[in-house]
């Protein structure tokens, strides 16, 4: 005779199939993370430079930043135009923690961008009481003004802002933590790896818990979000302070590694590159902000050393992104999944070849044009001489202007012609094949 209670019991047997695939999610779900950690230890030892190191904090920071600007656009559904402020003033409290002198020596210095984060966190909390009681226009416009308003008051109220010149200080001055003084930007690196992976590893948790799923709600369907008895401002609230909390923790950071914070750090303009940044990456997915700010990073460091018109081709790069690709870089990363769980992902690859080369001569092709043009036009006088891709050559003759002309125009020619063969075969590997088809049946 079995035994009720006995039945009733929850097992714990490892052997249980419903458990063995609960700790097979587990391990798919933390191989990301864990991938992620040993990337960013790997890092220093194949770029080495201190250049490179710099670049790579750049980078750390915008993705937290991003990141955190993601919790409000891409979960919330709330646009702001003012978002650099929380960063900025989570910056500037940093730099006067560090003026702190008695104070900042018995304080770690890993801990100080925490002190950023609060400062964020309770900006966000004054500004989000009256804010997010709405979405949409309404809430653009307050963050707009907001932003204005602090950034104007940065070159009012000295004391905190510093006026013009900003806040300076010297983060070596902190307590050594484990015997690290942070003298070197290796030691600012992976100080900043390590509050990247906590800040993105709490984001990500925040999205998963009521709090995140129902941002979604709110974002997509306020009115039935409010039926089934959740507050639309309460949700947007909480993810608007914590949005701050986490902005906060990159201005801290971007405190630490610079050493000096100043009124750009909050001005309409860096709230703009934040909106471009997130955008380019995508909105729709946790990982787009991610790869948005490596893009941009890599085209404001990179590029710029190379040409004077780099904000010229990132905001074509975004221009191009709003319109072709409203997911972002991650969406159309995400596209190819359905053509990878069919098996066909390898059917794209020719024709991939033969419409992305020719479209990629014909935009340096274009590139050269425009370089040429702007040389052309700014270059002071005797200045004829200039050089792009490798190649110099007198910009005031016509042979460099009619093989610049004519790539471009054949280049750009061949990628038509590619274009309905790589349309057949998109459909081709987004479609399931009729054996397939059968055996489904």
């Amino acid at each position: 005779m079995s035994n009720p209670m006995k039945e009733n019991q929850i097992t714990t047997d490892p052997t249980k199939p419903a458990q063995r695939m609960r700790a097979g999610g587990l391990r798919i779900a933390a191989m990301p993370w864990v991938i992620a950690g040993l990337f960013l230890l790997v890092m220093p030892f194949i770029f080495t430079d201190n250049s490179a190191i710099t670049i790579m904090n750049q980078m750390a920071i915008t993705i937290i930043f991003a990141l955190a600007y993601n919790m409000l656009l891409g979960q919330g559904g709330m646009l702001s135009f003012g978002h650099a402020v929380y960063a900025g003033v989570g910056g500037f409290a940093c730099m006067h923690v560090m003026s702190m002198t008695d104070f900042f020596a018995l304080l770690p210095l890993p801990v100080l961008p925490l002190f950023g984060g609060l400062f964020g966190m309770g900006l966000a909390m004054i500004i989000g009481s009256f804010s997010t009681r709405s979405a949409g226009t309404v809430f653009a416009m307050i963050s707009l003004g907001v932003g204005e308003l602090i950034a104007a008051c940065s070159v009012i109220i000295v004391a905190f802002f510093g006026g013009e010149e900003g806040v300076s200080g010297d983060r070596t001055y902190a307590n050594p933590f484990f015997g690290v003084e942070f003298l070197h930007q290796i030691e600012v690196y992976y100080l900043i790896a390590f509050w990247l992976m906590l800040s993105a590893l709490l984001m990500y948790l925040f999205s998963r818990t009521p709090i995140g799923r129902m941002a979604n709600a709110v974002r997509d369907n306020p009115e039935r979000a409010e039926f089934l008895g959740y507050s639309s401002r309460w949700v947007r609230f909480y993810s608007f302070i914590f949005s701050g909390f986490f902005a906060g923790i990159a201005g801290g950071l971007f405190a630490i590694n610079y050493e000096i914070v100043t009124e750009e750090n909050l001005n309409t303009a860096s709230s703009g590159v934040i909106l471009l940044v997130t955008f380019l990456g995508g909105v729709g997915f946790f990982f787009g902000p991610i790869i948005g700010a490596i893009a941009f990073t890599l085209l404001q460091t990179v590029l710029s050393l190379q040409t004077e018109l780099w904000a010229f081709y990132a905001g074509v790069l975004f221009l191009a992104t709003v319109m072709f690709f409203p997911g972002g870089l991650a969406g159309l990363l995400m596209m190819h999944v359905p053509a990878i769980r069919l098996g066909k992902a390898s059917g794209l690859i020719v024709p991939y070849l033969k419409t992305l080369i020719p479209a990629l001569i014909g935009i340096l092709g274009l590139s050269a044009l425009v370089e040429m043009t702007f040389h052309f036009r700014h270059a002071s006088v005797g200045d004829e001489e200039m050089t792009v891709f490798w190649t110099t050559f007198d910009s005031h003759t016509v042979l460099p202007w009619a093989v610049a002309i004519a790539v471009t125009v054949v280049a750009f020619a061949i990628m038509r012609m590619m274009l309905p063969t790589l349309r057949t075969a998109w459909a081709e590997a987004n479609t399931a094949s009729s054996t397939s088809q059968g055996g489904a049946a």
